[in-house]
């Protein structure tokens, strides 16, 4: 049984590793409204972590870039275990960075959607 949780321990707090991940070194796609960043870390007790990002340009209001930010991590959050089992076969862990690229709000199913895909695509990417 998989019990759907997101721990702290999950988020990327490491300034040094954001700035690694955004510097160079790490392969990017997007499936709007989301812009994925990744790289590969080595393993630790959590194999994938991390990061939400929904930039204040396209949304002043904290109010919605928090709402936009619960709904990617609840996507995320709910269809993380498709990632996780394709990682339990390598040894290296994952960093990932999940980036708003709309300026406008989608309902939580279409974000729900565009998580999977690209949760798939990651695993692909892996392989």
């Amino acid at each position: 049984m998989k019990i759907y949780t997101l721990h702290k321990s999950e988020r990327i707090s490491s300034k040094l590793l954001i700035d690694k991940m955004f510097e160079g070194g790490s392969k990017s796609f997007s499936i709007y409204p989301i812009r994925v960043v990744f790289m590969q870390v080595e393993k630790q007790e959590i194999p994938a972590s991390i990061l939400i990002s929904v930039p204040k340009k396209r949304f002043k209001r904290a109010v919605k870039r928090n709402r936009i930010k619960r709904q990617i991590r609840e996507a995320y959050r709910k269809n993380k275990y498709a990632l996780l089992d394709v990682l339990n076969q390598y040894e290296f862990g994952i960093a990932m960075a999940f980036i708003y690229l709309s300026a406008e709000e989608f309902d939580s199913s279409v974000i729900e959607e565009k998580m999977k895909i690209a949760l798939a695509k990651i695993g692909e990417k892996l392989e």
